[in-house]
C-alpha cells in the first residue's frame, strides 16, 4: 500500500529528526579525536580551504543546520524548537567537558537563529529559506562555540567556510525534495 502523502511526510520527518539527533554527537566526538592535527588543549582541525583550518566538528554543524530546516518542513516549528532544545541537552550531555557550556549555548543560539530566518522564508522560496537561515545559523555558532570554547576567533573563517561547504552540498537534494514534494503532493507541515 502506498502511504498518503501525510503520511510519507512525517515518516520523512523522522528520519530528518533521527539524522539531526546524530548530527551533535557526531560532530562533539569529531572535535576531540578527528583530523589532520589536534591542537593541545583544543581542537581536532581538518582543512576547508588552502590555507584555511576549522575544528572537525564543523562539517556536522552545517548539515545539523540543514536538517533542522527539514524537520521543520516535515514536522512543524513546534516540533523543530523541541528538536533544537533536546538536541541543546544532547549537545551538553555528549560534548567533552571543556565543550559543554560552549556546544550546548552555541547549538541553541544557532539553531534557533536558522529557525527565525527559514520560517518566514520557507513558504515562498525553500532553497533560498535553506541557505539564508543557515548561513545565519553557522556564523551564530561559530561565533559563539569559538569564544566560548578557546576564547579566540582564531577559527572563525575556517568555521563559517566548513560550514558553509556542507549547506552548499545540501542545496542540490533540497532541490529535489522540493520538487518530489510538489509531485506527490506533500506540503510542509
Amino acid at each position: 500500500m502506498t502511504p498518503t502523502p501525510e503520511q510519507q511526510r512525517t515518516k520523512e520527518g523522522l528520519i530528518f529528526l533521527a539524522l539531526f539527533a546524530l548530527t551533535i554527537p557526531v560532530a562533539n566526538w569529531l572535535i576531540g579525536h578527528v583530523g589532520t592535527a589536534c591542537v593541545q588543549h583544543g581542537p581536532c582541525v581538518v582543512p576547508v580551504a588552502p590555507g584555511l583550518m576549522a575544528p572537525s566538528g564543523v562539517m556536522m554543524v552545517g548539515v545539523a543546520l540543514v536538517l533542522r530546516d527539514l524537520v521543520q518542513r516535515r514536522l512543524g516549528a513546534g516540533l523543530s524548537a523541541l528538536a533544537i532544545l533536546f538536541g541543546t541537552a544532547i549537545s551538553a550531555l555528549l560534548a567533552p567537558p571543556a565543550l559543554i557550556l560552549a556546544s550546548g549555548i552555541a547549538f541553541l543560539l544557532s539553531e534557533f537563529a536558522d529557525l527565525a530566518v527559514y520560517t518566514p522564508l520557507a513558504r515562498r522560496r525553500l532553497v533560498a529559506a535553506v541557505v539564508a537561515s543557515s548561513v545565519v545559523g553557522l556564523v551564530v555558532d561559530s561565533i559563539v562555540f569559538l569564544w566560548l570554547a578557546f576564547g579566540s576567533l582564531e577559527f572563525l573563517a575556517g568555521q563559517v567556510v566548513g560550514k558553509g561547504w556542507m549547506v552548499l552540498l545540501s542545496i542540490p537534494f533540497v532541490a529535489w525534495l522540493r520538487r518530489r514534494d510538489e509531485r506527490l503532493g506533500i506540503t510542509p507541515a
